[in-house]
């Protein structure tokens, strides 16, 4: 794990998070999560508390977060429960605040298109070209990633093809191709150029 001191603001509110190498994934730090949607005075009794009532709701989310050494505000490193995107994004599912309603309204829209992507795939592919153009990518541009993304997929057709297994397999193919035209495998090209995701 590294970078384990990163501070991240919400609304000039600290997120202590860290970055981990070996998973490509940000951790954040439950209780301050907690302490932004909440204003709770004690944000780790509100977290203990919640994980109490998560479990008897039956909520998995909550045994799989795990602890880690992160920087109090005495400057001390202490033990502090961490969740990724995706638990913690549960986790505000299960705050009843108005400051996680627009969290919960934006898990709401990207289920329903979810769920519209699932009847017409065509649809992921329009919700991409629109997200590239709000990102202010060109035309030229957008079209060359539609065409790297068509490659990508004809290569992986010929590796399932070829009994490759997904996974480990294939990470061990794409770092031979990243090799063969940077010299270096993928991470090594994604901390290169500070890549993360």
């Amino acid at each position: 794990m590294g970078q384990n001191d990163k501070i991240q603001l919400f609304e000039d509110k600290r997120i202590r998070t860290a970055w981990d190498e070996e998973k490509e994934e940000w951790f954040f730090a439950v209780v301050d999560v907690i302490a932004v949607l909440t204003d709770s005075k004690d944000p780790a009794a509100y977290w203990r508390k919640l994980k109490q009532r998560m479990r008897e709701e039956g909520n998995e989310t909550v045994t799989n977060c795990h602890g880690l050494k992160m920087r109090a505000a005495d400057g001390k490193k202490r033990l502090t429960d961490v969740a990724d995107t995706e638990q913690l994004l549960r986790i505000s599912q299960s705050i009843p605040s108005p400051k996680a309603e627009p969290f919960k309204m934006w898990l709401a829209q990207v289920g329903r298109e979810r769920i519209e992507e699932t009847i017409d795939p065509e649809l992921t592919i329009e919700r991409a070209l629109e997200t590239y153009q709000r990102k202010g990518y060109s035309r030229e541009w957008i079209n060359q990633r539609l065409q790297a993304i068509q490659v990508r997929k004809e290569l992986t057709d010929e590796w399932d093809a070829r009994s490759v297994q997904q996974g480990i397999e294939y990470a061990i193919l794409t770092d031979e191709i990243s090799r063969a035209w940077s010299g270096m495998t993928t991470r090594q090209y994604k901390r290169l150029k500070g890549l993360k995701k």
